[in-house]
């Protein structure tokens, strides 16, 4: 994936364009909107990821009317940058730039920082809820991004081949085969433990600074070259839901530049409940 815009904003840039009818910023919630009700960015949008960002009924995306629907009913036509931040959860601000990037709206932006890095600024913060107008989206014919995505046969085909590299960003436990979900979540998500074969490891928090920030380029990119994930090679992410795949697949599309980089996005609660699948611990 090619950069047509700059997809990472800080918020000093996103302050001062607060209010304008050319910006929506959208909050994207893990499963409630208590943490969005108890203060969010001023005009912000609140979406529940599965409703907003999946189809209503398959386990895949929004087809294009679906997409166009969603968006209109929201105030974004196809000219409106997006601003997505992940609340609390800053790797769903990721996602939902992945998926708007996949179904073809590439004026998505992430927040640096996404909540955590706003409060701790003491940026503007409210609970009035903001006005929608509904707008005209017109549905997009640049869909289905294929180079943005693995699908099952994808991965295993790519297993032990030299010019790939599969990068899993779940927690330590998670890789290692002790948990399905990261410690201190309900421990679900897949049949099997483990993690697929010849996957490298590296926790997507090894990205971030403590403010939920991105790491300087540099010290990403030794990341990534300690674990052989070069750019000219293939890499494949995944995590158990993509969430923190996306991060990860941010950090090397948007900010070092990679171009062949894959989201799995189907990730350890498909790959470790089909049949057949290869599992190593």
């Amino acid at each position: 994936m090619t950069r047509s815009i700059d997809a990472l904003v800080e918020p000093d840039w996103l302050e001062a364009r607060l209010g304008m009818s050319t910006i929506k910023v959208v909050a994207i919630s893990r499963t409630d909107s208590a943490t969005f009700d108890a203060g969010h960015i001023p005009g912000a949008l609140n979406w529940q990821w599965k409703d907003m960002l999946w189809d209503a009924h398959s386990r895949d995306f929004p087809d294009a009317k679906t997409f166009a629907e969603r968006c209109s009913a929201s105030g974004i036509d196809n000219d409106t940058t997006v601003v997505f931040y992940g609340d609390p959860a800053v790797q769903f601000g990721t996602y939902a730039w992945w998926v708007f990037n996949y179904c073809g709206h590439s004026r998505a932006v992430v927040l640096n920082g996404g909540r955590t890095r706003w409060e701790r600024e003491g940026r503007p913060m409210t609970t009035s809820a903001a006005e929608i107008v509904p707008a005209r989206y017109n549905p997009s014919s640049s869909r289905a991004r294929i180079e943005m995505r693995a699908l099952r046969d994808h991965v295993l085909s790519a297993i032990g081949r030299d010019d790939t590299v599969i990068l899993d960003h779940r927690s330590p436990e998670e890789y290692r085969g002790e948990l399905y979900s990261p410690p201190g979540t309900p421990n679900h998500g897949a049949e099997r433990l483990g993690r697929i074969p010849t996957a490298k490891h590296l926790h997507f928090t090894d990205l971030l600074e403590k403010d939920d920030s991105f790491k300087p380029a540099e010290e990403i990119r030794q990341l990534l070259l300690d674990r052989g994930a070069t750019p000219d090679k293939t890499i494949i992410s995944y995590c158990r839901l993509s969430h923190r795949a996306t991060l990860a697949y941010f950090a090397m599309t948007q900010i070092l530049g990679y171009t062949r980089v894959r989201s799995y996005d189907g990730s350890w609660t498909e790959w470790g409940s089909s049949v057949g699948t290869p599992i190593e611990r």
